[in-house]
């Protein structure tokens, strides 16, 4: 019996662990780096959107400012300008029928 509960224990501890990892929907996306504020007037604050091309149809995903990535890369990056095309990976989540992506690398794709 003393063996049994630290066994299960552990067998929590990591199935707890791979179900966060799997309801993560992490995704790279490839688009203009643009503001809501400054660029598509849609904001009163400054925030990043990426806006990818799907077929016929632009997505725009939108980043939390409150995310170091995001709010690091807003002026390196050109968001403000909507001069630069960038890669974010990051987990996608959708809320109100906004896509929205918490960026982990923000990068600066040279065309």
């Amino acid at each position: 019996m003393r063996k049994i509960l630290p066994m299960l224990a552990v067998c929590g501890l990591f199935l707890g662990a791979s179900l966060s990892v799997l309801a993560a929907d992490e995704k790279t996306i490839t688009g203009s780096a643009t503001c809501a504020k400054c660029a598509l007037k849609e904001a009163k604050a400054c925030q990043n959107v990426v806006i990818v091309k799907d077929g016929d149809k632009e997505v725009k995903y939108y980043m939390s400012m409150k995310n170091k990535v995001a709010s690091d890369n807003h002026a390196k990056a050109g968001f403000c300008k909507s001069e630069k095309k960038v890669k974010v990976t990051g987990e996608v989540s959708e809320k109100d029928g906004k896509k929205f992506i918490d960026p982990k690398k923000i990068e600066v794709v040279e065309e």
